[in-house]
Parts: structure tokens; C-alpha cells; sequence
């Protein structure tokens, strides 16, 4: 379907102008499609759609509670309508693969990843795989290398919950929680862990295992959770240049400095402050230390978290949009979305900001599909006729 949209200011090149967006086949175009629809965007802004690197949301529509499991397919399909309702087009699913059982078990990665490939073209977002490989979790290793030539090819990250939960006491603050997720008792889990803890020679050659297939099948790497600059440099050696939730100032300047990009949590911005103590992502925004801005947990807050950074002013949204949209794009290496431009996937959104601190989301397209609707109405409209 062909679409005019009329009315609305539009995020183009870097600045809010008035002016018409056309769309034919599913991209975005320069001149007027025939039989084109009309969208009336009076009053409205017209956006990139939101590109989410990084969410793991989708596990409290799998387990709202601990124990309390749901099917998959409905879980993904619900998760599906929040992602569209919140302006995301682009969504890349978080998947930890763990050495723990329950929830993040392999198990549980592969009914996800299975039921995700079955569905996916029936979603209304485009929705992806973002492989979290625990680096201690050897046994799965396999799988997940199976994982690399999925089409589309996921992203992969490295992640290393073990080491910081053995050295840095978290099992004593979090082992509830911990044991609660992966269905075994304190005692269970203590043990688990120490098990898995005796294998850590074996954990930087699995690494440079998965490293080394990853590069060879073109898919994008990414580490998590880096503690320092030399965890970057090394890292970056092996093919991550995407830094994902560093843990220092420090970490952050090395990649900015390397020209890497560096993805924290907009939740961290629309709550004003990490839960857990890491960096302040508004802080590293404007310290340039901050190059996307992903959901983590919450899926409204990519939206929300660029429209807070700009504050009353919404210029600024040419310098927080891309945040969310052409800045994830590039680091996921989609180099067909995230800019309305001529050319790129129509994958937009039209946002009420009448009220700028609670933007409301009022229709998102992908791939020219209206793909979610608040009253947004469309009228027939045959190029060249009066409209």
C-alpha cells in the first residue's frame, strides 16, 4: 500500500520541518505514489521508528510471576502489540542463554528462539534475536553456535553475570531472586554455582570460540558489562566495538575514544539515575558517552527517555532521536532504517507531543504497514486529485 502523509512535522535530517512524507512499497520515497493514502498528521511528529537493540521485557509476559509460565506464542504475540504501541519497529529481543535451569536456561532459549522463527512474520514489529550468551555457560555453547546462521542473523553478545556474583557478593544479595528464576533451592543454587565457578579456565577459549564463528558468519558482536578499558581493548580485539552497559566512566571514554558505540538504558534516563548504580545514561548522553539508548526492561522508555533529553525544546530531538533510532540502527548494522530518507524501509511512527513530558504514541508504520493505530484516521486519495 502506498501511503501520503500530510501535515505533521518530520524528523529530517536532524531538523522538525513540515513537510509531506511519501511512501510506495514498503520505502520511503521522494515523489508522490499513485493511489497513494492520505494520513492527516496535523498537529502531530513524524519519526523514525524506534530500533531496540536490547530488551528483555518479553520474560515478564513469559513469567509474570516466579514459577508462573506462560506459552511462548502468546507471550511474544502480547510483547508484540506493547513494541508497536510504544513506537518500536525494530525489536531485538534479549535472549540469555545461562548455565542456570528455569527461565534462562537453555531449554528455555530454544522453545523462544523456536517459536519466535515460527511466528515471526505474522508480528507487526520487526522482531529479532539478540543472543545474551552467559560466557560460563559451556555445555550450551553448541547451540548457540547453531544459533549464528538464523535468518535474519541475530546479535550476539558476550555477558558475565559469574564472575561479578562470585567476587562481588551479589549471590548474597540477589540469591532469592536468582534461585526464585531458575526454579532450585538456595542451597541448589549455591551449588550449581560453584560447580559451574570451577570451570573458569576453560571460559576465555569458549570465548574466543564463539568470537571467531560469529566474525566469520557477519553477525554483529557486542560485550556487556565491561568493568574497565583493558576488558574493552580486549574485547574489541575480538571483534565486540559496540560496548553494551560498561560498568565505568572510564570503560565508556575508551570506546567513545575508539569511536565505538556504547548502549545504556533508557529506563536509566526516565527514572533519573541507575537502579543498580551503574553510569547515569543522561549524564553520559551529555558527556558524549552515550551513543544508544536501548529498553533493558521497559518498553515505553526509549520513547519517553528521547523526549525527556529534549527537553521543553523539541529541536533537541534532533540530537536525541538518534538515540533510539539512526545511532541502534547503525550499531545492530541495519543500514536500511532509523532516517526518514528516500530509500530506507518506511518504518515510522507519528507521536502527540502536545504535552512533551508524556508523548503519546498515535500510529506506527513498518515497512509501511500501519501497523498500530490510535484513532489515526486514513482517507482514499488519488495522487493528482485535490486532497
Amino acid at each position: 500500500m502506498n501511503w501520503t502523509i500530510r501535515g505533521g512535522r518530520a524528523l529530517v535530517a536532524g531538523q522538525l520541518t513540515k513537510s509531506d512524507i511519501q511512501i510506495s512499497d514498503g520505502r520511503l520515497v521522494a515523489a508522490p505514489a499513485d493511489e497513494a493514502r492520505l494520513i492527516a498528521a496535523n498537529g502531530l511528529l513524524v519519526l523514525p521508528g524506534i530500533v531496540d537493540i536490547h530488551g528483555d521485557g518479553f520474560e515478564r509476559q513469559l513469567m509474570p510471576r516466579p514459577g508462573v509460565r506462560f506459552d511462548t506464542a502468546l507471550a511474544l504475540r502480547d510483547t508484540d502489540r506493547q513494541l508497536v504501541a510504544n513506537g518500536i519497529t525494530t525489536a531485538f529481543h534479549g535472549v540469555t542463554i545461562s548455565w542456570e535451569p528455569g527461565l534462562r536456561s537453555v531449554e528455555a532459549a530454544i522453545d523462544l528462539v523456536e517459536t519466535l522463527m515460527e511466528i515471526r512474520p505474522s508480528l507487526r514489529c520487526d522482531t529479532r534475536l539478540h543472543l545474551r550468551w552467559e560466557t560460563f555457560a559451556l555445555d550450551q555453547l553448541p547451540t548457540v553456535m547453531q544459533w549464528l546462521s538464523l535468518n535474519p542473523k541475530p546479535i550476539v553478545a558476550l555477558n558475565d553475570h559469574t564472575t561479578g556474583t562470585i567476587l562481588k557478593g551479589t549471590i548474597a544479595r540477589k540469591i532469592g531472586q536468582m534461585a526464585s528464576r531458575s526454579g532450585l533451592s538456595h542451597d541448589e543454587y549455591r551449588d550449581l554455582l560453584d560447580s559451574v565457578w570451577a570451570r573458569r579456565g576453560e571460559v576465555p577459549a569458549a570465548i574466543e570460540e564463539l568470537a571467531a564463528a560469529a566474525k566469520l558468519s557477519g553477525n554483529v558482536l557486542l560485550a556487556h558489562d565491561e568493568a574497565s578499558p583493558e576488558e574493552r581493548e580486549a574485547f574489541r580485539k575480538l571483534g565486540a566495538v559496540t560496548s553494551e552497559f560498561p560498568l565505568t566512566r572510564e570503560t565508556a571514554e575508551a570506546a567513545r575514544a575508539a569511536g565505538e558505540e556504547i548502549v545504556l538504558g533508557a529506563p536509566n534516563v526516565v527514572r533519573g539515575g541507575s537502579h543498580n548504580g551503574a553510569l547515569d545514561a543522561t549524564q553520559a548522553v551529555r558527556d558524549g558517552l552515550c551513543t544508544v539508548l536501548t529498553s533493558d526492561y521497559h518498553y515505553p522508555s526509549p520513547l519517553h527517555a528521547a523526549f525527556k533529553l529534549a527537553g521543553a525544546d523539541l529541536a533537541r530531538l534532533g540530537s536525541s532521536w538518534p538515540l533510539v533510532s539512526a545511532n541502534a540502527a547503525k550499531a545492530a548494522g541495519l543500514a536500511d532504517r532509523g532516517e526518514l530518507q528516500p530509500g530506507k524501509r518506511a518504518d515510522l511512527i507519528l507521536v502527540d507531543a502536545a504535552d512533551p513530558s508524556h508523548p503519546q504514541v498515535m500510529a506506527t508504520m513498518v515497512a509501511g504497514r500501519m501497523s498500530y493505530s490510535a484513532g489515526i484516521h486514513e482517507l482514499p486519495m488519488r495522487i493528482g486529485a485535490s486532497a
